[in-house]
């Protein structure tokens, strides 16, 4: 029930992320989602990829300080409190969030939320345990 993530370190200089998604491009690697913190000096890029491997390896040849993290993707019902519902279940369990991003899927009219949080597989199962979808990360790849 685990996705994996790349994240990758960039220096706040014009143009890095822009090489970012050439290198991913030019090796048919699909970004599906992606979020960026940045401070004055500095920006960590978060990727969902179709091939977190390969994307790993390719940026990693390439000169970039890159990274996989586990994360959990669920699906959160596109409407108003759809996003509520599933922080409420994970503040029950005293589960902490570190960060999480979205995007929409059109196909099913629900959001995918993307969570890094400090206890993943009490996350996951207290997620499961109140019906809400968490998905492999074979499938979020696919999206």
């Amino acid at each position: 029930m685990k996705a994996k993530q790349i994240s990758v370190f960039l220096e706040n200089k014009s143009g890095r992320l822009a090489q970012v998604t050439r290198v991913l491009g030019d090796n048919g690697i699909n970004i599906r989602a992606l979020s960026i913190a940045d401070t004055t000096d500095f920006g960590i890029l978060r990727l969902i990829v179709n091939d977190p491997d390969s994307a790993y390896l390719t940026l990693k040849d390439a000169g970039f300080t890159v990274s996989t993290t586990d994360v959990i993707a669920v699906e959160v019902k596109d409407e108003p409190g759809g996003l509520s519902n599933v922080l409420e279940i994970l503040q029950q369990q005293n589960i902490n969030i570190e960060y999480l991003y979205a995007f929409l899927q059109k196909s099913t009219n629900a959001a995918l939320v993307v969570f890094r949080v400090e206890q993943l597989e009490q996350a996951i199962k207290a997620l499961q345990d109140n019906n809400i979808s968490v998905l492999e990360g074979s499938r979020v790849y696919l999206l």
